[in-house]
């Protein structure tokens, strides 16, 4: 089995770094593991996983709102696609504050994200900051 960390673009989300480089980030941070890879994909999140025989979406859950909010999604494409599955992982009780928002505000402010982020993703940030 192999799991890949699929980037899906999000025309209503402003990312701070374009795909190419977070999704260099994921392949430099995943480089031991050689059953991580990495994807991006537009349209429907089901319609990539039918695309590449996908049976299971796993979530991140960092707080009750996540849940609701995942839940929801979940359900629907439960809906479109019958035969795939969506699995939730709790994030370590230290990562529950994080989110994408926050490490952009902190990078915009000339802050320093190495504790937050994988030391291989920290030295790619800070040659593109």
């Amino acid at each position: 089995d192999k799991i890949i960390v699929a980037l899906g673009i999000n025309s209503q989300k402003q990312c701070h770094f374009d795909i190419g480089l977070r999704i260099r980030m994921i392949e430099v941070t995943f480089s031991d593991c050689p059953t991580v890879t990495s994807a991006q994909y537009s349209g429907l999140t089901v319609d990539f996983c039918k695309e590449i025989g996908a049976k299971f979406l796993l979530r991140g859950l960092r707080t009750a709102a996540d849940f609701e909010f995942e839940r929801s999604i979940g359900q629907i494409n439960k809906q479109l696609e019958n035969g795939i599955e969506t699995v939730f992982m709790l994030t370590q009780p230290e990562h529950t504050p994080l989110n994408s928002s926050i490490i952009r505000d902190i990078l915009k402010h000339g802050g320093k994200v190495d504790q937050f982020v994988p030391k291989a993703a920290w030295q790619i940030i800070q040659e593109n900051i």
